[in-house]
């Protein structure tokens, strides 16, 4: 399994930036996927789930309205579109897939990618 994210930088606050995770080495569409962010210093949060068909999506209350999951079971990538960025968005962003529906014994995690809000 390798999960590997993209997309990540610095954006001004208000801004918006799209992540992408590729996934290889299961089958994409049988898996939920996440995303999470860490701050340095913080244990890492969830932030929004999606099922393995797309059909139902969750959000952490801090990024509600603001960010979207979604996937393309095609291309086998999961996308977070983060809109009207803040600061408090800085953070590195792991995508994971999760180790139930794919009957794993643990989660897979990509390597995390920066995303920075600053002015």
């Amino acid at each position: 399994v390798q999960l590997m994210e993209s997309g990540g930088g610095l954006v001004q606050p208000g801004g918006s930036l799209r992540l992408s995770c590729a996934a290889s080495g299961f089958t994409f569409s049988a898996v939920a996927m996440r995303w999470y962010l860490q701050v340095p210093g913080k244990e890492r949060e969830w932030v929004a789930r999606v099922s393995g068909g797309g059909g139902l999506t969750l959000y952490a209350s801090s990024v509600k309205g603001r960010f979207t999951i979604s996937r393309d079971n095609t291309k086998n990538t999961v996308y977070l579109q983060m809109n009207s960025l803040k600061p408090e968005d800085t953070a590195v962003y792991y995508c994971n897939a999760d180790r139930r529906s794919g009957g794993w014994p643990d989660d897979y995690w990509g390597q995390g990618i920066q995303v920075t809000v600053s002015s």
